[in-house]
């Protein structure tokens, strides 16, 4: 009876060896199809910006406005010259922008 009890865990062990071989082996194979995978869920978003196929049409317009005043005041040690600067600056994009499918 013991005979048959070492030879059982002698097979057992022969098995997993075989299947842990068998795995490391396939293992490139399911890299493979699971980087696969992800490339299609990744193509299915949708195509991205390539400015060869775009279809824009945007104004860009920066209208600014600067004020400046210089003043210069006697004192004890001489003469002081302030400046100030004061600029009022509007920034605005109007258009739209879409991609033409390839």
């Amino acid at each position: 009876m013991k005979r048959n009890n070492g030879q059982s865990t002698l097979e057992y062990t022969i098995f997993i060896i075989i299947l842990m071989g068998a795995f490391l082996a396939m293992q490139i194979y399911i890299k493979r199809g699971v980087q696969g995978r992800w490339k299609a869920a990744v193509d299915d978003l949708g195509d991205q910006y390539d400015p060869r196929f775009a279809d824009t049409n945007k104004r860009h317009v920066i209208i600014s406005n600067i004020e400046t005043s210089i003043r210069v005041e006697d004192g004890i040690g001489g003469q002081f010259t302030f400046r100030e600067d004061i600029t009022n600056t509007q920034d605005r994009t109007t258009g739209f922008q879409g991609v033409v499918g390839f």
